[in-house]
């Protein structure tokens, strides 16, 4: 038989779970109702680049799905950090998004101290999909094929550049990665974003780029720069007739690029879940799958916890590549 005293002790216990249970109704609620207004995708990068293809038709997708618009907003910068500053400051609640590529795992190996926590700082939604780098140089270099390039590599130490989206970009990290497996040394040139970068070793300013394969499909179908190879294991579907690297006598290499949605860290678990439910339904969709597949983007739907592991194994092999480029951390 219970007291009085028992009665009043019980009290702020029955408050507590009263008001977590209200407090869970009111985030089931808003995820029902989300979004009733704009959304938005902020791309750290420059118009064009990976990130922004998939993101742009995903957004499409969405927008149709949700029946509010869904933009596409783009804040280049300090390797995406500027970008990424303004996901992580918006207020969490699923109307302000970061659409990133494998560069947000990357950037922990290049800086020593971020403007945010990329373990603590956002949410990992959902991965958008992945593609392969397509290693391009100029339609007239001297190079047809990777063997004449780390021929001329390995004659000339640290004399032949190579071009990357910017300092501590993931296409960075791939040609550092692609200079160990050969055991070359080159000189790393960065650009602003992957346009400039296509642009500056379509004229021959540099030797090669590691392109993600979205952003120069144009070029490579209007012949304007030549492929020597694509860096995943097989050859890509869409454009089969670049032999992958490791086809050409190293077996070993394997390196992709992917491309994903974070939220700001506070956003609630329902509103994240319908998100990545609903990206998740927009990759199998006809429409975006065939625009996937034009531009060489394989979807590979996750959970969240699904890319929350993913993407801490990328981070951590990037830190490995880095170490083993002995690049200092800026």
């Amino acid at each position: 038989m219970f007291s009085l005293r028992d009665s009043a002790a019980r009290i702020p216990h029955l408050l507590l779970g009263a008001l977590a249970s209200l407090s869970l109704m009111s985030h089931s609620a808003h995820a029902q109702n989300f979004p009733n207004r704009t959304v938005k995708m902020v791309v750290p990068l420059t118009t064009g680049s990976g990130a922004d293809i998939a993101g742009r038709v995903v957004a499409k997708s969405l927008t149709e799905t949700w029946k509010q618009p869904v933009i596409i907003e783009n804040r280049p910068g300090a390797g995406g950090l500027i970008g990424t500053g303004v996901v992580v400051n918006a207020d969490p609640d699923g109307y302000t998004l970061l659409v990133q590529s494998a560069s947000y795992a990357a950037n922990p190996a290049i800086y020593k101290k971020l403007p945010y926590d990329p373990l603590k700082s956002l949410i990992d939604v959902d991965i958008l999909g992945q593609t392969p780098y397509v290693m391009i140089t100029a339609a007239d270099s001297p190079y047809q094929t990777i063997r004449d390039l780390v021929i001329a590599a390995k004659s000339k130490p640290d004399e032949i550049t190579f071009a990357s989206a910017g300092v501590g970009s993931s296409t960075h990290l791939a040609a550092e990665y692609f200079n160990q497996m050969m055991g070359i040394k080159l000189t790393h040139v960065p650009y602003k974003g992957s346009p400039e970068a296509i642009q500056d070793t379509m004229s021959g300013r540099t030797a090669f780029y590691m392109a993600p394969l979205d952003t120069a499909i144009g070029q490579l179908r209007g012949s304007k720069v030549r492929a020597l190879g694509v860096t995943s294991k097989t050859r890509n579907a869409t454009v089969p007739e670049i032999p992958s690297i490791a086809e050409q006598g190293y077996s070993n290499f394997d390196i992709g690029l992917w491309f994903g949605v974070w939220a700001p860290a506070g956003t609630p678990a329902a509103i994240v879940k319908k998100i990545n439910h609903d990206i998740n339904a927009a990759m199998q969709s006809p429409e975006v799958k065939a625009a996937y597949e034009a531009k060489g983007i394989k979807a590979t739907p996750m959970s969240p916890q699904e890319f929350s592991k993913f993407v801490r194994e990328e981070m951590a092999k990037y830190q490995k590549i880095a170490k083993d480029a002995n690049i200092e951390p800026q």
